[in-house]
């Protein structure tokens, strides 16, 4: 039977295999698994991570923040195997912060904001925002990067967008499915009816650019009225590029693809400058971190 060393040991392999160096968390996950073992521990308890973590006294708060967060990554890996395992909860100390966990959209969610923005008026507005979310959906774009689109970037003979105005300040090309060819050349025909010279390829009823203030304040007002959106679970339009990558990632390990070699692809796909980025969501995810160490472990045969 794995002992928490072993656990441990497995998670920083896992997670430097993956492309994370974990100098921190290797210094410091093997001093909590001993001060578990102290306290007669059989797994990871919130009350006593938050007691590990603020065992250094005089220092500043966001050492105790990253002592927790290395736990609580670590907790989040031994979930999968130990279903007893309490995660530490964010937000216990001042510090840094932390990059929100994503929240995944389901088939039904993506098919019900469509549906949604159908209700807009003008029409042109609905077309608009119909099809700049369910470009968003299948293609992992940013939303800057979509509302920034000219008519000259959008290629629908070739099927390819040129993507300009990127975080990475470097162009891409992205290839599209002929389902959404189809889609963009149908907002094509409405948008030219209202705007043919507009200078954006998405645009307001006025033939202006979109900005995203008011685009994320449309995404908050459909997403309340279909109930996506609650007081308590709060969606963002970038989670739909988070699902976009956890979706690939998904269906890779499900169909027993080989993910490092196709890691990079999706990280040109997604306009990372390095696959590092792309790797994030292996850990933002669960499952996804589940599914990497059953991979590792039995390429490598550590796991019955």
């Amino acid at each position: 039977m794995a002992t928490m060393t072993d656990h441990v040991r497995d998670y920083l392999r896992l997670r430097r295999a993956l492309g994370f160096e974990l100098r921190f968390e290797g210094l410091v996950l093997p001093q909590f698994v001993a001060y578990l073992e102290a306290a007669g521990a059989a797994t990871i308890t919130a009350e006593l991570a938050i007691a590990w973590a603020q065992i250094p006294v005089g220092v500043h708060p966001v050492t105790w923040t990253n002592r927790l967060g290395a736990v609580r990554g670590f907790a989040t890996y031994l979930r999968t195997v130990d279903p007893e395992t309490q995660i530490p909860p964010r937000g216990v100390f001042p510090g840094q912060a932390k990059r929100p966990t994503p929240y995944i959209y389901t088939d039904t969610d993506i098919t019900g904001l469509l549906e949604a923005c159908r209700t807009l008026r003008p029409p042109l507005r609905a077309a608009t925002y119909e099809t700049l979310f369910g470009l968003l959906a299948v293609s992992g774009m940013r939303v800057g990067e979509a509302i920034a689109l000219s008519g000259s970037e959008v290629d629908l003979p070739a099927g390819v967008l040129t993507i300009s105005d990127s975080k990475s300040r470097s162009a891409r090309l992205l290839p599209l499915h002929p389902c959404t060819v189809e889609a963009l050349s149908a907002y094509t025909r409405v948008r030219d009816r209202h705007h043919r010279a507009a200078a954006t390829f998405f645009v307001s009823t006025k033939g202006t650019a979109l900005r995203v203030k008011t685009v994320d304040a449309t995404f908050a007002r459909l997403a309340t009225a279909i109930g996506l959106r609650t007081a308590t679970v709060k969606p963002r339009i970038h989670d739909l590029r988070h699902s976009f990558a956890v979706r690939a990632l998904l269906g890779w390990y499900r169909d027993g693809e080989d993910v490092a070699t196709r890691m990079p692809v999706l990280s040109s796909y997604l306009g990372h400058t390095s696959p590092a980025g792309t790797y994030w969501y292996m850990s933002a995810v669960p499952e996804l971190m589940g599914l990497a160490a059953d991979r590792l472990a039995a390429r490598d045969g550590s796991r019955p």
